[in-house]
């Protein structure tokens, strides 16, 4: 697993800000930044003298269809051209457009850590759950916090669902430890309180790479464990723009796209 630190120039400029300015501010900031390096990279992975003639080869035949639309071998003749040139444009822009998106997939599985959830709120309630590989465990586990974390109710036992949870309540912010003891095994599973921007898993698994490298930020349960996955409630975030409520990821891809239109027009390259 590989992770992302983000730079205090980001974060930790902005930690004066209100928990609820601070992700804007860091979303914006990011944006901009693979904005222009969006454009940058694919100005030179690609053949820009190519892409201009094939773009003006389509604005052609988009003119001629409108010229001479009483004309219908003339208007016939210029469709096939603008699919012959779309499919030429796309196959120019095809391997350009792959460079730039797999880091970005990458960078935004990484960025989700700190700005898809919240973390949790100390004196707030949150639930603690664990997934086992069969319900016959569940009367025998037990679950061991650190001082700074206490549960707040019983456990309660999900047997169709191989499932139990606690309610838990933390003291004061912090990152904790949490383990929860089964078979004799204890796994354990991290906890951040706090109120502004952290770096969070919501759930760690014992899975395949692929699966914990999408959902989690954690190493690997124990394969031969009794414990599928230990997972925290965090709450999602939402974050207020222009006077709606934006998902990160969404909010990223508009404003990473304005910023790179806007690259494109000062620096004249061609997408």
């Amino acid at each position: 697993m590989f992770s992302l630190s983000i730079s205090p120039s980001v974060s930790g400029s902005v930690a004066f800000l209100s928990p609820s300015v601070a992700p804007l501010i860091d979303v914006i900031v990011i944006s901009v930044i693979v904005g222009f390096l969006m454009v940058i990279v694919f100005r030179y992975t690609s053949d820009q003298k190519a892409i201009r003639r094939a773009k003006d080869r389509l604005k052609a035949n988009l003119l001629a269809v409108r010229l001479f639309q009483d004309q219908l071998s003339v208007v016939l003749r210029s469709y096939v051209r603008i699919l012959r040139a779309t499919g030429g444009y796309l196959r120019l822009a095809f391997t350009p457009f792959l460079i730039v998106s797999i880091p970005i997939l990458f960078l935004i599985v990484q960025l989700d850590r700190y700005l898809g959830w919240m973390p949790v709120e100390a004196h707030r309630a949150f639930l603690l759950e664990a997934q086992l590989d069969n319900s016959a465990n569940l009367d025998g586990i037990v679950l061991q916090l650190p001082p700074e974390l206490v549960s707040t109710a019983p456990a309660v036992h999900v047997p169709a669902e191989n499932m139990i949870a606690w309610r838990v309540v933390a003291n004061r912010e912090g990152r904790y430890k949490v383990a929860i003891v089964a078979d004799g095994q204890a796994s354990s599973k991290q906890v951040v309180v706090s109120g502004g921007v952290s770096r969070i898993s919501p759930v760690r698994l014992r899975g395949t790479f692929w699966a914990r490298m999408f959902e989690s930020g954690e190493s690997a349960l124990a394969p031969s464990g009794p414990i599928r996955s230990i997972s925290i409630n965090y709450p999602s975030r939402e974050i207020t723009f222009l006077g709606g409520q934006w998902n990160w990821i969404a909010l990223f891809f508009v404003l990473s796209l304005v910023a790179g239109f806007f690259f494109k027009t000062v620096f004249g390259i061609q997408i």
